[in-house]
């Protein structure tokens, strides 16, 4: 089973609380809703599309609740998300959330080694959707760090934060990704829709620019 990560972020890769001023205010963080101004039907049908293509669906524990406290509440049988959340599989990762409290729909706590567990559900998963990866910072940043992320999709955001927690912070492995042009676009108010699928993982490609007889060349 493919896993994908699939998240929203800022021009300056923010992605913390996107969808409310209180949805995450961890580390100070007071520029919550950033997105809300800027979403549109074109968005909302781009999300719906990654939510079409998941079979099980992995969060760590902050999202989980997060997602629980507002989803749950969301019982339009027409709202894709909604019915994926509240009723498909889902994982939650943590060593410290009990089963009762992780009670919503069919729920599976994944505790112990997170990439052995992750690694083992992507191989035992039957089926030809995903496994896929919302929100989730420290979840996603640790799954890109071991390889274990085939696909990121990304709504781009034609604005900046300034501050929060960023899709890939400094330290992050470095990675190569090609680009889906079948799934990526320009929507009409300049947010950008990108689906990256995984080419190589904890190297870098690099090359430099040389002049020779007066032209410009490139060395790889």
């Amino acid at each position: 089973m493919l896993l994908s990560v699939n998240t929203f972020v800022s021009l300056d890769s923010v992605m913390q609380g996107p969808g409310a001023p209180d949805e995450d205010e961890s580390g100070g963080f007071d520029r919550g809703g950033w997105i809300v101004p800027l979403v549109t039907d074109e968005s909302d049908a781009v999300v719906n599309g990654w939510f079409r293509k998941a079979s099980a669906i992995l969060v760590g524990r902050n999202t989980f609740q997060m997602m629980r406290a507002y989803w749950s509440r969301v019982t339009d049988p027409d709202d894709i998300v909604a019915t994926a959340l509240n009723t498909w599989p889902k994982y939650v990762v943590s060593d410290t959330l009990s089963d009762e409290d992780a009670a919503w729909g069919p729920t599976t706590v994944l505790r112990g080694d997170l990439v052995e567990n992750i690694r083992r559900l992507k191989e035992q998963t039957p089926g030809d959707g995903e496994l896929q990866v919302h929100g989730s910072w420290r979840l996603a940043r640790a799954l890109h760090d071991a390889g274990l992320v085939d696909i990121v999709r990304i709504l781009q955001f034609p604005v900046v934060v300034g501050s929060g927690k960023r899709l890939f912070p400094v330290d992050a492995v470095p990675a190569g990704y090609t680009v889906d042009s079948a799934e990526s676009r320009i929507l009409g108010n300049g947010t950008v829709a990108l689906t990256l699928r995984a080419a190589y993982v904890g190297r870098m490609d690099a090359g430099s620019y040389l002049v020779d007889e007066g032209q410009r060349i490139e060395s790889s």
